[in-house]
């Protein structure tokens, strides 16, 4: 009661794991760790891929567009858990908590279509070799990779605006350690049976279409990838890919298990639990899984640390 008294009308209130007060301190550095290497991770995938080379291809260009996109997703919400995990406020302003809410949404729709560009862009390599370079131009990249932004953000704004309107009558306490659509739907005070039924065409839209796209473009990347006779040549188009397939697993699986469902069946500890993992592990995970199943990126990083490196950058 205190702290509602102390926080300024139109706040909002994140109880995060305020319940058990004892577990707030080992995730304040969980937290701080992972973001730290997160952080380190994808700069280092975003510089490499733009200062080596030997990365200079379609491939790296997505994977250095993936890199800034988690890069920003952790900002967009670790900082405010940290600082909420802290202190003895659980707070954030409504300027805030929409700007959140948009940023967050943005971001990984952008991540649904991109994944999707990049199984793209492998079956071009592994099935269209001879035509990879005219299909994946630079130019082509460029436009697909500010497709998908633009795309992301536009849903976006569909959906964090089906979400504010809806009437709250003065809740503001938010079961969750950020603002995301199921949690502030909870806050609804009228039938939003309406709003739930608009953001599950949205989300199965944004996450099952995209998905498919992958699974059936891979189904043509096995097919091609058996026929190749050089058992090195195989396993080089197979590790390829299971770097991309094990990041759309990690993001796909918590995503979907979270907006393709009616915000009324919510469950806040699995909630949680599935935000922590495609908002917090995924894209602090993705630029390691990239780097230590790859002997390209991993040879890059290796060349970034030599001082020829940089003379030669100059």
């Amino acid at each position: 009661m205190e702290q509602n008294n102390e926080t300024l009308e139109g706040d909002f209130i994140l109880l995060g794991f305020s319940d058990q007060p004892q577990v707030e301190t080992p995730l304040f550095v969980i937290f701080m760790v992972a973001y730290i290497f997160a952080l380190f991770g994808n700069i280092s995938i975003i510089l490499v891929s733009r200062l080596d080379p030997q990365l200079d291809s379609p491939m790296y260009f997505f994977v250095s567009n993936l890199s800034l996109l988690d890069l920003c997703y952790t900002t967009s919400t670790i900082p405010q858990m940290l600082v909420n995990l802290r202190g003895p406020k659980k707070t954030i302003s409504y300027g805030g908590c929409v700007a959140q809410l948009y940023i967050f949404l943005a971001l990984g729709s952008t991540e649904c279509i991109l994944l999707a560009i990049m199984a793209f862009d492998r079956y071009a390599a592994i099935c269209k070799p001879l035509h990879y370079p005219i299909i994946m131009n630079q130019r082509r990249c460029i436009h697909m990779a500010a497709g998908t932004w633009i795309s992301g953000f536009a849903n976006s704004l569909v959906q964090s605006t089906l979400t504010v309107v809806a009437p709250r009558c003065g809740h503001r306490v938010v079961d969750h350690f950020f603002c995301e659509v199921p949690a502030l739907l909870k806050l609804a005070c009228t039938d939003t049976r309406v709003n739930e039924a608009e953001l599950n065409v949205l989300g199965a839209l944004l996450l099952l279409v995209p998905l498919s796209l992958i699974m059936g473009t891979y189904v043509f990347i096995a097919q091609a990838v058996m026929k190749i006779r050089s058992a090195e040549s195989r396993w080089k188009a197979f590790n390829t890919c299971a770097s991309h397939l094990l990041v759309v697993g990690l993001f796909y699986f918590t995503a979907i298990s979270m907006y393709v469902q009616p915000p009324s069946s919510y469950s806040r500890d699995r909630g949680k639990i599935m935000a922590l993992f495609y908002g917090i592990v995924t894209p602090t995970l993705n630029p390691f899984i990239y780097t230590l199943r790859n002997k390209d990126v991993k040879a890059a990083l290796r060349r970034t640390l030599t001082k020829e490196f940089w003379i030669k950058a100059r």
